[in-house]
């Protein structure tokens, strides 16, 4: 799919190269931004759209089985587990979000609060407690994800008592926040405490002329890839707009 849309903005005129952006400078116009650390690109516009990154518990029995039972998706997963048991990690508002929609299903849910109590709002903790079907473990903190080809388990320890236990799931979700990938911006671009890329409402523009961010670098709300695809044409469109009324071609 992705070679198709290559070709496809090929056959448009689009120049693709590939690089690792390493600085930028929006104080000037034309904007510069270097890739790899030497390649030195100048632009009249520039579209930031370098997402978000999944946090992790930092297991290696996580890295291992990511994408073969483990997830930081529900949304875009869950339905590989339909009438599974998993586990999910997190005591967040998302962690509570992403269980009540592998409710719908899966056959059963276990929530694991590494603390005992959660950080949920009320009405997202009163939503997870009064589903029928998941499970919530206060104190337990994962030691380890088993299986084969896939994931079968997850070893858990109560911190309280020490006790450790393996639960039997075919899916570990991980939903313990994400990290913007925002850090090369820091210093020209507003941001929010979180360091999402805050943008203009009703729009993709930054508190910068000609400088426009989309997708999950500025949304830590929908986070999904149609979302972030509509958002990355409306960067497109205040793009184009705002270099035709520069009167730049």
């Amino acid at each position: 799919m992705m070679e198709d849309l290559k070709a496809q903005a090929q056959r448009f005129g689009s120049d693709i190269r590939f690089g690792l952006i390493t600085k930028v400078d929006f104080s000037k116009h034309p904007f510069e931004v270097v890739a790899d650390e030497k390649n030195v690109i100048t632009a009249n516009t520039v579209i930031i759209a370098t997402g978000a990154s999944a946090k992790w518990l930092g297991l290696e029995s996580e890295q291992k089985f990511n994408g073969f039972g483990v997830s930081a998706c529900a949304v875009c997963d869950g339905f590989f587990y339909k009438g599974q048991d998993v586990a999910i990690v997190g005591a967040g508002d998302t962690a509570a979000e992403e269980a009540s929609y592998l409710a719908k299903l899966c056959k059963k849910v276990t929530m694991l609060v590494r603390k005992g109590e959660m950080r949920a709002s009320k009405a997202m903790q009163h939503r997870v407690k009064n589903t029928s079907n998941i499970e919530i473990l206060y104190n337990t903190e994962t030691l380890e994800i088993v299986g084969d080809q896939g994931v079968n388990g997850v070893r858990i320890k109560d911190t309280i008592s020490g006790e450790e236990s393996q639960l039997n799931v075919t899916g570990f979700f991980v939903a313990i926040g994400h990290t913007p990938n925002s850090q090369i911006f820091s210093g020209q671009l507003n941001m929010d405490a979180d360091g999402y890329i805050q943008t203009i409402a009703g729009s993709c523009k930054t508190n910068i002329e000609g400088v426009f961010a989309c997708g999950d670098i500025q949304d830590k709300i929908y986070r999904q890839a149609v979302t972030a695809a509509g958002s990355g044409c409306m960067a497109a469109l205040d793009s184009e707009r705002w270099l035709a009324a520069k009167g730049i071609h």
